[in-house]
């Protein structure tokens, strides 16, 4: 593949994410809602990478904040901070002792507020794929 059709492929699969996340917030499923979120960026970034850096093979690392400093973006603490509280999202889901405590506080007004942040950074994002 090219390189272009490596970052289409992140980008796109991050698309078909997007709806699966919203799709998951309607049926009330917060929690995997938000995780996919999680997924949204880390595909987003992972385009960002292979536009930014010769190895069209983005690294094999969920972390945001350390995906956005591998891709080689300008990105602000403002940014950086939500990165960071979205990965959260990442392992909570995941792991069953995180998961349970997620599920407790991921209540319909947390998971839009953080789902607006999402969409936030993945427009972001994808404004640093032009």
């Amino acid at each position: 593949m090219t390189k272009e059709e490596h970052i289409n492929y992140w980008l796109e699969s991050a698309e078909h994410d997007l709806e699966t996340s919203d799709t998951l917030f309607e049926a009330d499923k917060y929690d995997w809602s938000l995780f996919i979120g999680h997924l949204v960026l880390e595909k987003l970034l992972k385009a960002v990478f292979v536009k930014n850096n010769e190895n069209k093979i983005p690294p094999k690392v969920h972390n945001l904040v350390r995906l956005a400093e591998l891709s080689l973006i300008d990105i602000d603490d403002e940014r950086k901070v939500l990165l960071d509280k979205i990965n959260d999202f990442n392992v909570e889901a995941r792991y069953p002792e995180y998961k349970n405590e997620l599920y407790k506080t991921c209540t319909k007004e947390f998971a839009e507020e953080n789902r607006n942040h999402i969409k936030e950074l993945y427009q972001w994002l994808k404004s640093q794929l032009k």
